[in-house]
C-alpha cells in the first residue's frame, strides 16, 4: 500500500561559522525515484515565504544568500519533493547569524621571531560592518612554565609579544572577540597553540 504522502526532511538545522551559514536536513529514503528538496526564508521584518535560490535541489544543505543581513532574524523552511507529491513543511526556530555564528580562531600568516619578542600577522575571518570592534585576545607563555599565562589585548592585525626572554620557547593561542554596535559579545574559538624559540641577541 503506497501512501501518496512523503515523509518530511529530519534533522533540520541552521550551521552558521563565521557569518557563513547554511540549512542541513537528513536525506528523505524513498524505494523508488529522486527526493528533491524546496527552501524558503522569511524574515521577521516581512512575513512572506521568498524562495532561497535552492529550489528542487538534490542536496540535502543550502547556503544563505549574500543579501540576508547577519543582524535580521530570519525563519526557514524546508520540504520533500517526488513528482507531484511533498512534504510537510519544517521551520526552524529563528536565526540571527550575529547571535548564533561560531566564530572560529583567527589565521596566523606568519610569526617574525628576535630575541626578546614575537610578532604575530593574522588574518581577519570576515569582513566587519559599520559599528564593529574586533579585538584579539592573546594568551601567550614559556613552554616550560606554561602554568603562568600572560594575556594581552589588540585590535590590529599586527602585533607584538615583548619583553621575552631569549633563547627560550614560547606558545600563544589567540581567540577573536566582536563587539557589535548593537552592544553584542561574541567570543571566538581559541587558535591551536603555536610555539616559537626566540633568538640569541
Amino acid at each position: 500500500e503506497s501512501s501518496p504522502h512523503l515523509p518530511a526532511p529530519k534533522d533540520v538545522m541552521v550551521y552558521s561559522y563565521n557569518f557563513r551559514s547554511l540549512l542541513r536536513w537528513s536525506p528523505v529514503k524513498v524505494d523508488r525515484g529522486l527526493v528533491l528538496y524546496t527552501v524558503h526564508f522569511k524574515t521577521g521584518a516581512v512575513n512572506q515565504w521568498d524562495e532561497m535560490n535552492c529550489t528542487c535541489i538534490t542536496q540535502t544543505e543550502c547556503s544563505f544568500p549574500m543579501s540576508l543581513k547577519r543582524r535580521w532574524t530570519v525563519v526557514l523552511r524546508v520540504r520533500a519533493e517526488l513528482g507531484q507529491v511533498t512534504s510537510d513543511w519544517v521551520e526552524t526556530d529563528p536565526f540571527v547569524a550575529e547571535r548564533n555564528t561560531t566564530i572560529g580562531p583567527p589565521k596566523v600568516n606568519s610569526v617574525s621571531v628576535s630575541s626578546d619578542s614575537l610578532i604575530i600577522s593574522v588574518t581577519p575571518l570576515f569582513g566587519s560592518e559599520a559599528g564593529d570592534f574586533i579585538q584579539y585576545h592573546v594568551s601567550y607563555w614559556e613552554n616550560a612554565t606554561s602554568t603562568t599565562k600572560k594575556e594581552t589585548k589588540t585590535s590590529n592585525t599586527l602585533f607584538k609579544i615583548e619583553n621575552l626572554t631569549e633563547l627560550t620557547l614560547y606558545c600563544f593561542r589567540i581567540q577573536v572577540e566582536l563587539m557589535t554596535n548593537s552592544n553584542l559579545h561574541l567570543l571566538g574559538l581559541q587558535s591551536v597553540p603555536e610555539c616559537h624559540r626566540t633568538t640569541i641577541s
